[in-house]
């Protein structure tokens, strides 16, 4: 019987273990990822990133794609709809950032990217995402995984032979967000769907969507034809679900943080951030993830006021010291 936490092999490359950060635009950035890592995570994957814009050499796709300080394995995300311009793209990234893992984006539901005819617009289409898979893997020795939604509503669920397409043109894993394209991020994946995925595919499956606690991680690799568990919106403000979700699946007391952890923390991902963008674009992009922070605990209402206001390192170091200030984040006894 195989232990709930493991390693798993994707091609030529072998993970450290099974709990990895999805990709969230806006969110999982070098400097978020890095903190992740430092707490457990073991594969964060980037933003996905417009295949076309790194082809052109965009300055801010660069930065998507740039590594983390912690980040000695990541995986970069990739999506568009010609298998030309991807298996480009996949080039590119290989070239110049050596990913561990090249992932395609045939998940997403946001309008601007389905009427490119990428994200989950691929889910309507096998045969394109077998060519796509096919030519990337034809580009780069780097192994190629592909995420992927139920289908594009609740009359085509496809999910088996989008799989089973990418496999046909050389996918080393498959990652499934258990709801449709018409549901976007509403109502509730469908966790049987991993088992039934996992257990038709010769590759590895993940699973994703609906992931908000250790818990959900360990019902759900309980059935050990899934390989591993993808956090999203879970790990949003909450790098701490790495190493807890790791100690639960090991049996192992539950690492909860003390609030000075929390906010030391956040205070790095912050100093992070700037390294990364700059004081003018770090202030204005960390707010929301400060938000992300503050989710859950006492006085985060009074703190979230306070925080969209920051615009310079001033202003945050103020923040920070305020929130330390808080009778929440003082020692007890």
């Amino acid at each position: 019987m195989q232990p709930l936490y493991h390693p798993v092999h994707l091609g030529s490359y072998t993970t450290r273990g099974n709990l990895f950060l999805a990709p969230v635009a806006g969110y999982s950035d070098a400097a978020y990822r890095s903190v992740c890592m430092e707490q457990g995570c073991d594969l964060a994957y980037t933003e996905m990133v417009s295949s076309e814009a790194l082809v052109r050499d965009s300055a801010k796709t660069l930065t998507i794609i740039e590594r983390g300080r912690s980040e000695t394995d990541y995986a970069v995300q990739l999506f568009g709809s010609s298998p030309d311009v991807m298996a480009l793209a996949a080039e590119i990234t290989a070239r110049t950032k050596h990913p561990s893992v090249i992932d395609i984006n045939c998940g997403c539901p946001v309008p601007k990217v389905v009427q490119c005819g990428a994200g989950s617009a691929l889910m309507r289409d096998p045969n394109r995402v077998r060519l796509i898979v096919r030519a990337m893997t034809s580009a780069v020795e780097i192994p190629i995984s592909i995420k992927i939604r139920l289908g594009w509503d609740d009359t085509s669920l496809n999910y088996l032979d989008v799989a089973q397409a990418a496999v046909d043109g050389g996918a080393a894993a498959v990652t499934l967000h258990a709801r449709t394209r018409a549901q976007g991020y509403t109502g509730k994946a469908d966790r049987s769907a991993f088992g039934i995925l996992a257990r038709a595919m010769p590759v590895p499956v993940f699973a994703s969507g609906d992931l908000f606690s250790p818990a959900d991680a360990q019902a759900i690799l309980s059935d050990e034809s899934v390989a591993g568990v993808m956090f999203a919106r879970g790990a949003m403000g909450d790098p701490f679900i790495f190493r807890r979700t790791k100690a639960l699946l090991l049996g192992l007391p539950d690492p909860v943080p003390e609030m000075a952890e929390r906010i030391a923390a956040a205070r790095r991902h912050f100093y992070l951030s700037l390294d990364l963008y700059g004081e003018r674009v770090a202030c204005m992009e960390f707010r929301k993830q400060a938000c992300s922070w503050l989710k859950g605990i006492r006085h985060g209402a009074e703190l979230r006021s306070r925080v969209v206001t920051c615009k310079n390192a001033d202003d945050y170091e103020s923040f920070f010291q305020e929130w330390e200030d808080f009778p929440s984040a003082k020692p007890q006894g």
